[in-house]
């Protein structure tokens, strides 16, 4: 795994995961978590194939999935910028937050747990005075 600077962007690229899939998820991160501010340019889909040493096309399809869930807007002319809306990008956390809370869900209850046993694991984790972190 390697890590790469890129304008305001941070990637840890693992070269035996799907590429594409790493930038979608760590551009898509980076709005969420507000390390990219509204409103700010995103670096060219050159530069960024140049950067990480990748495909052009690669980093093309990342940023059109990007524009369809509607976190970066084309501007004609001047580029690709984060959406402007913080209404957008809110959404988008609640709805990637349900996301991870399925995924967990899910792989707790394939353990076998019960809500009950997944609550008490949670009260641990999130009292590290009491034995969880």
């Amino acid at each position: 795994m390697t890590g790469q600077q890129v304008g305001p962007l941070r990637f840890q690229i693992d070269f035996s995961q799907p590429l594409y899939e790493q930038i979608l998820d760590q551009v898509r991160s980076s709005i969420a978590k507000g390390e990219i501010g509204l409103g700010d340019k995103m670096p060219s889909v050159r530069e960024l194939a140049q950067e990480l040493r990748m495909n052009p096309n690669t980093v093309m399809r990342a940023y059109q999935e990007l524009e369809r869930d509607g976190l970066t807007e084309k501007r004609r002319g001047q580029g690709t910028y984060v959406t402007s809306s913080p209404e957008r990008v809110q959404k988008f956390r609640t709805e990637l937050a349900a996301q991870y809370i399925e995924a967990f869900m899910s792989q707790m209850e394939s353990l076998g747990l019960t809500w009950d046993d997944i609550e008490q694991y949670v009260q641990r984790k999130s009292a590290p005075d009491k034995g969880g972190a």
